[in-house]
């Protein structure tokens, strides 16, 4: 017997990952849907009073984080990845808890707690912002190993692309 519930919830998440997937590996595919968010002003962003609060906290800049967001997650605090990357910051299970979180899809959770694992990056890689992205991606381990951004074209269109959205959206 179906459960209609469940079916849809099925069916939602399998729109999420397929819509994480198409951001991340066709960008140019979906430019012609419309921006749902004006992005011109912090204060009519997503989430911007708890970005506002990351940012006081860990001394990130609004726009880096709100970059982040919008290229792990497109502002959806239930996504989901096929590697298990969860929420808004798509903060993997043990880094979640390594930072003291309990409920990745909880907006503020999740993005303080993302926040800080950017500082983290950040002060690992002495404020260079494209190697702290490319942590943020793929590792602080695979920067180290490579001196630099790792030659994995996802982590290098990644750190492209959310550095060409920080200065769209400074």
């Amino acid at each position: 017997m179906s459960n209609p519930m469940l079916d849809l919830l099925k069916d939602m998440q399998l729109f999420n990952m397929l819509n994480n997937f198409i951001r991340r590996n066709a960008p140019n595919a979906i430019k012609s849907i419309p921006n749902q968010q004006p992005v011109n002003s912090s204060s009519s962003r997503p989430f911007s009073e708890i970005i506002q609060e990351a940012s006081r906290k860990y001394g990130v800049d609004e726009g880096i984080i709100t970059a982040v967001i919008k290229h792990e997650s497109s502002f959806n605090p239930r996504a989901q990845s096929p590697c298990g990357a969860q929420g808004l910051m798509q903060l993997m299970p043990a880094t979640a808890r390594s930072l003291g979180v309990t409920n990745a899809f909880d907006p503020e959770q999740n993005i303080m707690a993302g926040t800080k694992y950017l500082r983290q990056q950040l002060d690992t890689f002495n404020g260079d912002l494209r190697l702290a992205l490319a942590a943020y991606n793929a590792g602080g381990g695979a920067v180290k190993k490579y001196g630099g951004i790792p030659p994995y074209a996802e982590t290098q269109n990644y750190v492209k692309n959310v550095m060409h959205s920080i200065n769209t959206l400074a």
